[in-house]
């Protein structure tokens, strides 16, 4: 092998070396070029899902306020026609009480026109009467007690109703 020849397979070989080390610089500095965007991007990820995260928790935070807020609104609302019904089984209580012993006496307007329906109440009070106005007829006590009973019914009806809407227009303004 002749000297330029050697000399030429030496500055060949420096090239080769050049070029490989040149490449295994470029390689490692994108590397590192993409390991920091790769870090940057997943950061920017987590970032991301703590957010959400955060938006979820706020917002089922506040359903769970919401619903507190119904449950107990609801609770006093019931507890609220529960009071009411109790209240009016008493009075209706007092009142058949009443019927029973006499100390209340129900009557009924009596039509003295109608003279189809057989009833011959004279259409003014006796002389010793306290009654004065429309002739009335007293109920018997055990029709009475029915007929309070049928109001006792509808009336625990009407409360039940009430509450039933008062749960449907709460259960409303909760959406």
């Amino acid at each position: 092998m002749s000297f330029q020849t050697a000399k030429l397979l030496g500055a060949l070989a420096l090239v080769v070396l050049l070029m490989a080390g040149s490449a295994a610089v470029t390689w490692r500095w994108q590397a590192n070029s993409y390991g920091l965007q790769l870090a940057e991007q997943a950061r920017l990820h987590q970032e991301d899902l703590a957010a959400i995260s955060s938006a979820a928790a706020a917002q089922q935070r506040a359903d769970q306020d919401k619903r507190l807020a119904l449950e107990q609104r609801l609770a006093i609302a019931d507890q609220s026609h529960r009071q009411e019904l109790t209240n009016v089984q008493k009075k209706q209580d007092r009142l058949r009480d009443r019927l029973a012993t006499a100390d209340l006496r129900l009557s009924v307007l009596v039509d003295a026109a109608d003279t189809a329906s057989g009833c011959a109440v004279p259409a003014t009070a006796a002389t010793g009467g306290l009654v004065h106005g429309a002739p009335r007829a007293r109920l018997d006590p055990a029709h009475a007690q029915r007929i309070v009973g049928i109001t006792d019914d509808g009336d625990q009806g009407l409360i039940a109703l009430a509450a039933c809407q008062d749960w449907v227009r709460a259960l409303g303004a909760l959406r």
